[in-house]
């Protein structure tokens, strides 16, 4: 059994490795840039409030790191989605894999989408809400790297969440979902956004909501998506079960 998972294993390793190289040179890249990239990162606090609530300056090292990393990933994300796609390709059939293109450049895409509207709607209106209670209190951003560290979450977190169309389409095509145990499943999916929303966004009402909302909205976009590749059809059971329930009784 270990024998037929080593070569996957190996293959992962290898795919993951390409990956990491990637984002690791346009991370290089990115650390010669990383006061603007953090200049970049502050600028929908700055609307919120006045000056810069950070105590120390923007060259602390380590959150030039990460935030350069950040960046690095970015950029990265054709190559990563494509490692992803060259994992999976040889378990689907010919007819499958021509997928490839539209799949690399719809889930780059997708999570660039997600990270633009956390940048230029979700940060700034839930940290306005979250200084309108705490700005006056406590400093809840005591320093720049706490900051980057949330801002770098929740931009990831909105990319992840932006790509549930992607996800559904394929397992569409692949056969394994129709829209109707998309339909079927809603509640439990609403659930699990809620879930989902609370882990990666800050403890707010506001931020959870416009992370929740969206996601629930691209559930329903899936609904009609899958329904366009692989709708559902009643099987004869079902047909059967419709018509004697149908057969009018003799008196």
């Amino acid at each position: 059994m270990f024998a037929d998972i080593k070569p996957h294993l190996t293959e992962l390793r290898r795919r993951l490795a390409i990956s990491v190289s990637v984002i690791i040179v346009f991370a290089f890249v990115a650390f010669g840039f990383n006061q603007a990239i953090i200049g970049f990162a502050k600028a929908p606090l700055m609307g919120v409030v006045s000056g810069d609530p950070f105590i120390g300056g923007i060259g602390i090292f380590f959150t030039a790191l990460k935030i350069s990393i950040f960046t690095g990933f970015l950029f990265a994300l054709p190559v990563v989605f494509f490692q992803i796609w060259g994992f999976i390709a040889p378990g689907l059939y010919e007819n499958e894999k021509k997928y490839v293109i539209p799949f690399v450049a719809v889930s780059t895409f997708m999570f660039l989408l997600g990270a633009a509207f956390a940048y230029w709607l979700v940060i700034p209106l839930g940290f306005e809400f979250l200084w309108m209670f705490a700005g006056n209190l406590v400093n809840f951003l005591q320093t720049l790297d706490e900051y980057i560290g949330i801002f770098t979450k929740i931009l990831f977190g909105f990319g992840v969440a932006f790509e549930l169309p992607v996800i559904l389409f394929f397992l569409g095509v692949l056969g394994l979902i129709t829209d109707k145990s998309l339909r079927d499943f809603f509640g439990y999916a609403v659930l699990i956004i809620f879930i989902f929303a609370a882990i990666l966004t800050p403890p707010d009402v506001i931020t959870q909501l416009l992370m929740a909302i969206p996601l629930i909205l691209l559930y329903g976009l899936s609904i009609v998506i899958v329904r366009m590749v692989n709708p559902y059809q009643a099987d004869d059971d079902d047909d059967d079960d419709i018509d004697l329930d149908n057969v009018p009784t003799k008196v």
